[in-house]
């Protein structure tokens, strides 16, 4: 026998490793894409700055977003 069922494990370990690392990234660069990540980043921020204050539910958070981007359409992705 060679042995040749060693090295494959550590290299199966390696794929699996970066695999994991590129499913990471792309989740993330699709939450900051489409906006996903706005709404953590929010919450995050008004904490931190005083834990005591009320943080604005994800619907009360997507709606102010929606009314500040149509209320400057050249600030925004409008098209019309």
């Amino acid at each position: 026998m060679t042995g040749t069922t060693a090295p494959a494990a550590p290299a199966r370990a390696r794929v699996r490793g970066t695999a994991r690392r590129v499913a990471r990234w792309l989740r993330w660069y699709l939450r900051e894409v489409t906006g996903e990540s706005a709404y953590d980043r929010y919450t995050a921020r008004a904490r931190a700055q005083d834990p005591a204050v009320r943080v604005l539910s994800r619907r009360e958070f997507e709606r102010m977003r929606m009314d500040a981007r149509a209320a400057d359409p050249q600030g925004g992705a409008r098209c019309c």
